[in-house]
């Protein structure tokens, strides 16, 4: 500690805490709208240098070498991820970031039993509370752990993005849960050895490391950026367990705020993609679980007409209405920036040009929203696919730029398709529908994509941004 200061009792952390938890609540407030994200942003940083400077002056904190390495090494790294990471990386790094908050969780949860803070002053009945506390705490923080490192293996194609679909899986994650759930109640009972204790609080914690595994691993194809939401709710859930176990109010109301916005966040996305959220909750979404017979999906037939940046320039040119729907190809091939160029050219020419947000465009939720407020696409402009679906028939040109699954017409028509049900951008039925993209491979989904074969569908084939790159020249010549 520092010399001559004994540190702050928790009723002195009070104001600091309340302070921080508000700052909090408006930072979240300000990342709901592009307009004041930023703004939220550093509602956020400063309640969290708030809230660790405060932490760090509490009395039963004692401030090490080791203490102080720790927090510099984890700085400089945290700085130099941030740093260096593209958007394209975003959503692993999110998703790597979320198995460190189920880490940290876990390893609370079993420092707490190993060395509890009360000691034998509890109550019995504040003795079992503490117990549940412990136990949840580490189960919770395993399945988030285990979970994020899938999704981030997944994302970044380390793991393959077809689901596991293992036989009897909604009965193997209902076995396991009620396995940690008895050995919950034989944690608490009293009966066992402590050795024997921390043997079945670790136990418990690689099994539900196994859920997490299991879990996620049972998901597929588009729908990632719902399961980047919900491990950000669990990883909520998990801080918040953490602050039960260390008794600081501060992380519980933190860990309720993001657990409980993210939990929000998936419903949202589940209910715009007309999916069940608790087949999120306990794996296999977007799967064998969506509607329709089982069966093999209907295979796209017919000629494509592929096109060239002379082509789609001079339809262009004549345009007086024209939407752009991004996708994750944009953002792999960093377009964003040249995507907004051809906007601004398009807009001094006399021309209406707005983009379609689809839910799940991308591999994380606000993905696109992100890369185009990047590159300064105005806000106004960027609508989301609920608020634009009905204007494609009113629409010349329709702007498909590294996006497949999310303008799939098979989701409406194909009862035998994993995404049918969800609801997509209907750009077809615009007056033409140029699609950028390398080839003619399916999206994340594995899902073969007939708008490819629609008569009023031009195929301009290429690296999105080198396409884009030859639009812009060809409407500045």
């Amino acid at each position: 500690m520092l010399q001559g200061f004994e540190g702050l009792n928790p009723s002195e952390l009070v104001v600091p805490y309340l302070v921080a938890g508000v700052l909090f609540i408006f930072s979240l407030g300000g990342l709901s709208s592009q307009e004041t994200a930023r703004k939220g942003n550093w509602l956020g940083i400063i309640g969290m240098v708030i809230a660790v400077v405060a932490t760090l002056l509490h009395k039963d904190v004692g401030i090490t070498e080791w203490l102080v390495g720790s927090m510099v090494i984890g700085c400089v790294i945290g700085a130099v991820l941030a740093t260096r990471v593209v958007m394209t990386g975003m959503p692993q790094l999110v998703a790597i970031l979320h198995s460190f908050v189920g880490l940290a969780a876990v390893l609370v949860g079993i420092a707490t039993h190993v060395n509890p803070k009360e000691g034998e002053n509890l109550l019995p009945i504040e003795h079992t509370i503490h117990h549940v506390e412990v136990w949840l705490g580490v189960a919770i923080g395993a399945i988030t752990f285990t979970g994020s490192v899938i999704a981030w293996a997944k994302l970044r194609g380390s793991l393959s993005g077809k689901p596991l679909l293992l036989p009897g899986r909604h009965l193997l994650n209902a076995v396991i849960t009620l396995l940690i759930l008895g050995g919950m109640v034989v944690y608490n009972a009293g009966t066992l050895a402590p050795e024997d204790q921390l043997l079945l609080l670790v136990g418990q914690s690689v099994l539900s490391g196994l859920l997490g595994i299991h879990l996620v691993m049972a998901i597929g194809g588009a729908d990632m950026p719902v399961v980047v939401s919900l491990l950000n709710s669990y990883s909520g859930w998990a801080a918040a367990a953490a602050g039960f176990m260390l008794g600081n109010d501060l992380l519980i109301v933190t860990g309720a705020l993001v657990g409980s916005s993210g939990a929000i966040l998936s419903y949202i996305m589940c209910e715009a993609m007309n999916r069940s959220i608790w087949n999120v909750v306990f794996g296999g979404f977007g799967t064998g679980d969506s509607k329709g017979p089982s069966g093999p999906a209907a295979g796209p037939q017919g000629d494509i007409t592929e096109s060239s940046a002379q082509q789609v320039q001079e339809r262009l040119a004549d345009a007086k209405r024209v939407i752009i729907v991004p996708g994750y190809g944009m953002a792999v091939a960093r377009a964003q920036h040249l995507v907004n160029d051809l906007t601004r050219l398009l807009t001094d020419g006399g021309c209406e040009v707005r983009y379609a947000i689809h839910p799940v465009a991308g591999r994380l939720p606000g993905h696109m929203n992100v890369l185009l407020a990047e590159a300064g696409v105005p806000y106004d402009i960027v609508l989301e696919m609920e608020e634009i679906n009905d204007d494609f028939p009113e629409t010349d040109v329709v702007l498909v730029i590294g996006a497949n699954d999310i303008v799939n017409p098979g989701a409406q028509t194909d009862t035998n398709s994993p995404i049918y049900g969800m609801p997509v951008c209907e750009v077809w039925k615009a007056g033409v529908v140029v699609v950028l993209k390398r080839g003619m491979g399916a999206g994340y989904a594995g899902v073969a994509n007939p708008l490819f074969f629609h008569d009023n569908t031009w195929m301009l084939f290429g690296d999105a941004r080198e396409s884009i790159q030859s639009l812009v020249g060809e409407l500045k010549g």
